[in-house]
């Protein structure tokens, strides 16, 4: 577990290959179902599903952002377990509330952004109002983010889950993840085709709501109907 997680910190910096070779600690039976929910969230991850996704997502953000933002603001004595907390907080809010995981994953990579273009010594004046209009942002369009993220979730799941469990194929594999962005394109084409087939296919919370209720009536109304028919003796 301790090798995953430091695994997980490669994220934090442009590195390909590092990104891709995470699949290594994976088990061959681990990956196939990693896959395989790769591929549900890939289809239908957002909408109310995106609540199973939202708790681990605020988990990764939390692990790996976290020790960046506190350096970048110049926290450095800080108890090293903050990450974990910050992830399982993030978490569970993520579980309880999915629009908090959208803000914060707006909110935080363009807080980095602005504090960046503000500079070191004025980093915080960057960070925070990028954080908060990002959040913002984040939070209005979180069903079409809710989407999105899914997707590029399922996508990556997909690929590395597919690249654990054809540990057989060992030379295949190997080759596959030498090109680390052949693979990082691969999963940037299956993110593409998900994000557009939820959004453009999938029915919306509502739509879907809306369809519930009619089919609903529609069986009242047809019960109904039946009952009329037996007490008048039609036949």
């Amino acid at each position: 577990m301790e090798g995953f997680l430091l695994a997980l910190k490669s994220y934090q910096t442009f590195n390909p290959s590092a990104w891709v070779g995470i699949y290594r600690l994976l088990p061959m039976w681990t990956g196939a179902v990693v896959a395989v929910v790769g591929l549900v969230l890939l289809l239908a991850g957002g909408g109310r599903l995106f609540r199973v996704v939202a708790g681990p997502v605020g988990a990764v953000i939390g692990l790996v952002w976290t020790g960046l933002v506190t350096q970048k603001l110049g926290l450095v004595d800080l108890d090293p377990r903050l990450p974990t907390f910050v992830a399982a907080g993030l978490m569970a809010l993520g579980f309880l509330f999915p629009p908090a995981v959208t803000f914060v994953g707006m909110g935080v990579p363009l807080g980095l952004l602005a504090g960046e273009i503000a500079g070191p010594t004025d980093f915080l004046l960057g960070f925070a109002p990028g954080f908060l209009v990002g959040g913002l942002v984040g939070a209005f369009l979180h069903r079409q983010l809710s989407g999105i993220v899914a997707s590029a979730a399922g996508a990556w799941l997909l690929v590395i889950g597919a690249l654990a469990a054809l540990h057989q194929f060992g030379g295949l594999v190997e080759a596959a993840a030498s090109r680390p962005w052949g693979v990082i394109i691969a999963a940037l084409l299956f993110a593409l085709a998900g994000s557009v087939y939820q959004l453009a296919m999938r029915p919306t919370p509502e739509e879907s709501d809306k369809n519930k209720a009619e089919r609903e009536q529609l069986k009242q109304r047809q019960a109904e109907q039946r009952a009329l028919e037996k007490r008048w003796g039609v036949k």
